[in-house]
């Protein structure tokens, strides 16, 4: 049977309504399994019983076959003291096909012949089937042996006859019906009783996820607070499922509330840019000017655009770095150790500048790893390891040294930067990939840089599936051991 797609969208979908069906379905085919087997069982019980009493009336039968007492030795059968159902038939022949005595009812010309055997001859006696009136009948045919004149010498003399005995089998079905009709009738009353009970069980036993249901429905982006009941927490089939819906409702808001930082960061940023570009157009209009005074507000107006379209280029690249890349669209993997270098080679002239070296060592213990690739795009690696060796340049005192190491680990590539220079306060280093966040206060928006730099390099080095950590130290009483920042990236393999 077909439905249509409107049909079907019409049909019941809820996990209770297809368990109960399920259950029910279920029972309702063991009902009538247990019918069936019923049915055989009852069948084979009557029949047996049925045939041992075929059995014991052609013995008795059997018994009522004596001696002629005529010179031929032949016998007869004596039915004074036979007491047979008037719906019962029987015949008697002896071994020469003489009829010895047979019921006023016997019409067995077929049944003598043996038409409608029921399988093979037994040792017992076979069994037949015949119509009798129009009625079915269960006929017995078997032989038995008589002995005549068992005084004589010699133990008498053996006479063998064949006895056919049947009775009508309706009320052996009737019997039969009735117990499979109890069985059936015992069967309904199961599925009526048990159909309620399993709705009740399954509604009860659906508690705990209706409840989760329903908490969770209460979460939005205003309210985060989700607190599932113990009953759900306690369910083996339910315990995987809160706890999937805790940590994926902690992300988003771990999400939304950085989402709506970052936001708030970047107007705040972009609003004080575009408010110094628009004083400097306001001071230039306030009075009549020199053109050497027109040329010099405008190169700070160019300035602060440039400072303006830097700042939105980096917003887009961070943008752009912590949104996943379709698996169709990644790029090959990067060789670390050019990009290294090609980043040495952007910021030499800031090194030269600062007076600062930069030294690049490799520690692979025998293995080189000058073309290790990894899974991140040429100009992000190069970007990343920019990032990481311009901010240790501006924090580098003159006459030091940044140190630049490449070390193979077990399927993966580490690249260290470290500097010289006074290190990160311990009350700052945990904010240092915060967006818009600048540790030294010196360094504002007219000396530092956007305050994204780190932020990028972070999500650049997740998107690689790969770590990034700084470790500083700074203290006035101790000797300064400058910035460290560490990179373990995923070596790529080509698909």
């Amino acid at each position: 049977m077909k439905f249509s797609r409107r049909t079907r969208s019409w049909l019941p979908r809820s996990i209770a309504f297809r368990l109960i069906i399920a259950v029910l379905a279920v029972e309702l085919l063991s009902a009538v399994l247990v019918v069936a087997l019923s049915f055989g069982y009852e069948r084979h019980i009557h029949f047996h019983a049925f045939d041992v009493m075929l059995h014991g009336r052609a013995d008795s039968i059997l018994g009522a076959v004596q001696d002629a007492e005529d010179p031929g030795d032949s016998l007869m059968l004596d039915q004074a003291d036979l007491h047979i159902s008037p719906e019962d038939i029987y015949e008697v022949r002896d071994q020469a096909g003489r009829v010895l005595g047979r019921s006023a009812n016997w019409q067995g010309t077929e049944i003598a012949q043996g038409s409608g055997a029921e399988g093979p001859p037994q040792p017992w006696g076979e069994i037949l089937r015949p119509t009798v009136n129009g009625q079915r009948y269960r006929v017995l045919r078997m032989r038995g042996s008589r002995t005549v004149d068992p005084g004589e010498q010699g133990g008498g003399k053996q006479r063998t006859v064949t006895i056919i005995y049947g009775a009508p089998t309706y009320h052996v079905w009737h019997a039969i019906r009735g117990a499979v009709e109890f069985y059936a009738a015992g069967s309904i009353v199961l599925l009526l009783v048990t159909g309620p009970l399993i709705a009740w069980l399954l509604h009860r036993g659906l508690l705990p996820l209706r409840q989760l249901a329903a908490l969770a429905a209460q979460v939005s982006v205003d309210s985060w607070q989700f607190s599932p009941p113990a009953s759900a927490r306690t369910t083996p089939e339910l315990a995987p499922l809160t706890q999937a819906l805790e940590s994926v409702l902690q992300r988003l808001e771990r999400s939304f509330v950085q989402q709506r930082a970052f936001v708030s960061d970047a107007a705040h940023e972009l609003k004080t840019a575009v408010a110094v570009q628009k004083s400097s157009l306001q001071l230039l209009n306030m009075k009549r000017r020199s053109a050497q005074e027109y040329q010099a507000g405008l190169e700070r107006c160019l300035v602060d655009s440039l400072r303006l379209e830097a700042l939105v280029a980096d917003m887009l690249t961070l943008a752009r770095a912590e949104s996943p890349a379709p698996e169709a669209r990644r790029q090959p993997g990067a060789d670390l150790a050019a990009c290294v270098r090609q980043a040495i080679a952007q910021l030499e002239t800031v090194a030269a500048l600062r007076g600062v070296k930069v030294s690049l060592a490799q520690a692979a213990e025998g293995a080189s790893i000058s073309t290790v690739q990894v899974p991140i795009p040429f100009g992000d690696c190069t970007l990343l390891i920019s990032n990481l060796l311009l901010n240790a340049l501006q924090h580098s005192p003159s006459a030091s040294t940044v140190e630049l190491r490449l070390m193979d680990e077990a399927g993966s590539v580490v690249l260290v930067i470290q500097d010289q220079g006074d290190g990160i306060p311990a009350e700052a280093l945990p904010h240092v990939f915060d967006r818009f966040y600048r540790g030294d206060p010196s360094r504002g928006r007219n000396t530092g840089g956007t305050g994204l730099g780190l932020a990028i390099s972070k999500a650049i080095v997740h998107k690689a599936g790969g770590t990034i950590e700084i470790a500083s130290q700074a203290d006035a009483n101790l000797p300064s051991q400058g910035t460290t920042a560490t990179v373990r990236l995923p070596v790529f393999s080509s698909p």
